[in-house]
């Protein structure tokens, strides 16, 4: 039996349904963000060349695959998501879209993926910053280095800089909320559920040193909305 770690427990059923809404309120230009990620990943391994893809923390929207599809509809996927909910939640967007070929979905953690059959490029989208601690962090993106041909690619996003450090960036959180209806009580709930168990590296500069601890080349920054920020490696050879 497969046991939720923690900070893939707060995903419940409540907050999976409400996900893909959500997300793009909380993080200005999701869309955007994803989008240019699949370029990236297609300007690197080519669209026209057969690729297996690891997506970890898949759950939710499965955004990742549906916009890398796009460009590259033969692709193969490998979707992983510890949260039931989560993966559930993933499965039926790609289901509904009739996005479901050439993807396996794995309920479970990267460490659970054998390494014998390293994928040709990899994704972390909005997972790092719900891990707690920069061991957790240096331990996935491990995970994934040991589980990425030399010079594949690695896209990672997600929240950087302590949330307290930064108060403007609260503040407009808040009013990104407010333009989409949501009353004073409703912000703070908001605001709370997005900060609950949340940890994000301290800076840019942190995230480059735990991917470079890791065995990736030195990121490349390609997206940036307040907190959020998303970057570009390559496993080293």
């Amino acid at each position: 039996m497969t046991t939720t770690p923690a900070s893939a427990a707060k995903f419940d059923t409540s907050r999976a349904g409400e996900y893909a809404a959500q997300s793009r309120i909380a993080l200005a230009g999701y869309d955007a963000c994803h989008d240019l990620a699949a370029c990236l990943l297609a300007a690197t391994l080519g669209a026209e060349n057969r690729a297996h893809l690891l997506i970890a923390g898949a759950g939710g929207t499965a955004q990742e695959i549906v916009a890398t599809k796009s460009l590259a509809p033969h692709w193969h996927f490998t979707a992983v998501d510890p949260s039931p909910p989560m993966l559930d939640l993933a499965r039926s967007h790609l289901l509904a879209r009739d996005l479901g070929a050439n993807v396996c979905f794995h309920l479970g953690t990267v460490d659970d993926l054998p390494v014998a059959e390293p994928y040709d490029a990899a994704t972390l989208i909005g997972v790092l910053h719900h891990l707690p601690g920069d061991q957790a962090k240096r331990d996935i993106l491990a995970a994934l280095a040991a589980r990425l041909k030399p010079g594949a690619p690695l896209i990672l996003a997600g929240n950087r800089h302590a949330y307290a450090s930064k108060p403007l960036f609260l503040k407009a959180w808040g009013e990104r909320w407010r333009q989409h209806g949501a009353d004073a009580a409703e912000i703070e709930a908001k605001r709370g559920k997005i900060l609950q168990g949340a940890e994000p590296p301290a800076s840019d500069e942190a995230v480059a040193a735990l991917l470079t601890e890791a065995g990736f080349t030195p990121p490349q920054q390609f997206f940036s909305s307040l907190f959020w920020g998303a970057w570009i490696s390559e496993r080293r050879g």
